[in-house]
């Protein structure tokens, strides 16, 4: 059984959370819940959970702010959020999970299942990525989590130099000449870094535009990154390629 408790100062999100558990998770025994995090530091020392559900925005403080008053964080967590989409981004660059307010039972579901999964030496390092992604203003500051099987890798943006579909895994190329093949489509890397300085120029690549060399336009157009590859345009990319290249010399 997984042991969790429930941490967050609305009374009827607790009691929904544990209806929830008791009715969707019969892997879950809730062990105990906290309205605050002073109260929540104390139902931790108390229970020693496997398991917490946290509210991030508490009367007298944060999720982040309990977290961060612990001498070590032995258990998994997953945050419950009304968080605007600016910090969605940073949980999902992180890795961390957490689940929307009103929580939709199926989510609930497949995020316990995840978090009985998830070795927790790795939560540690996720938990470090989201408050310096939460910190962070310029777009390629951030940092992202990449698993592989059996490893888990902290890259800063800027370190990415492109990404590349391999059917519903992901290959992301790194400045030191990593190749790091992660079960991820490209599709859901593209969505995640919207908005951080990528662009998809193929069905099969999306490049990190800091680190165009130059655009060829013989054999239909590719774009030469700064280490020497070369990357097809597809064409109806080409026009719009051109245009953003234009606009990022002025």
């Amino acid at each position: 059984m997984i042991r969790t408790v429930i941490i967050d100062d609305e009374d009827h999100i607790r009691d929904s959370l544990e209806k929830l558990l008791t009715r969707h998770c019969p892997l879950v025994t809730v062990c105990g819940t906290a309205n605050s995090v002073a109260t929540g530091q104390e139902i931790i020392r108390e229970m020693h959970p496997d398991l917490v559900l946290l509210d991030i925005e508490m009367g007298d403080g944060t999720g982040f702010d309990l977290l961060q008053s612990l001498p070590a964080i032995d258990f998994n967590v997953i945050f419950v959020t009304a968080y605007d989409q600016y910090a969605l981004q940073a949980f999902r660059f992180s890795a961390v999970d957490y689940l929307l307010k009103p929580v939709n039972p199926e989510h609930l579901n497949v995020a316990i299942n995840r978090a009985s999964l998830l070795i927790r030496d790795h939560f540690n390092t996720q938990i470090h990525a989201l408050y310096e992604n939460l910190k962070s203003v310029a777009r390629q500051d951030k940092k992202i989590i990449l698993k592989t099987t059996d490893q888990i890798h902290l890259l800063d943006l800027r370190n990415i130099v492109s990404l590349e579909s391999d059917s519903c895994y992901t290959t992301v190329h790194t400045t030191n000449g990593e190749h790091i093949m992660v079960a991820k489509t490209l599709k859901e890397y593209e969505e995640m870094l919207s908005g951080c300085g990528f662009y998809r120029v193929h069905k099969s690549h999306v490049i990190n535009l800091s680190h165009i060399k130059r655009f060829e336009k013989q054999d239909g157009g590719y774009i030469v990154l700064a280490n020497d590859v070369k990357i097809p345009v597809a064409s109806r990319k080409r026009e719009e390629m051109m245009a953003l290249l234009e606009k990022m010399a002025e």
